[in-house]
């Protein structure tokens, strides 16, 4: 399965998502706001960046620009309770696979997760596919 870093500074919330991702298969690390998360992505290499928006040291969208100008081919999905937070995010749709709305449940989060897992693989096959000058009809069928 995949490798999430989740980035979250309230406990219950990063314990609750660390936990349902675990018990699904994926491993996680946790960092507690966004200056930590950066430190753990220069050392480790992770498929999937989950974060909340509203964090001390550097907040949510902050990472996610810095993530999408370094690693490009990690998809990225933020998370908020705040209403002015959630606009901030939806204005950021180029640049994020998703956002979830906290409260979230079990269900909610591992939809999401996967959304974006499978997205981004699709258009990273696509992408390396058609770097390479090859045509595929692998992404056709599985589109279709």
């Amino acid at each position: 399965m995949a490798r999430i870093l989740i980035v979250e500074d309230e406990e219950a919330v990063r314990e609750f998502v660390s936990r349902v991702l675990t018990m699904h298969g994926h491993s996680v690390l946790i960092a507690t706001d966004g200056a930590a998360a950066v430190e753990l992505m220069t050392n480790h290499h992770f498929d999937l960046l989950l974060s909340d928006i509203a964090m001390p040291m550097m907040d949510g969208i902050s990472l996610a620009l810095k993530v999408r100008s370094e690693r490009p081919h990690i998809p990225i999905l933020l998370m908020t309770g705040f209403a002015d937070e959630r606009q901030r995010a939806h204005n950021l749709s180029l640049l994020i696979e998703g956002l979830l709305t906290k409260p979230f449940n079990m269900e909610q989060l591992l939809s999401e997760v996967n959304k974006a897992l499978s997205k981004f693989e699709v258009e990273d096959y696509a992408s390396v596919e058609s770097q390479s000058g090859t045509v595929s009809s692998a992404i056709s069928s599985s589109t279709d």
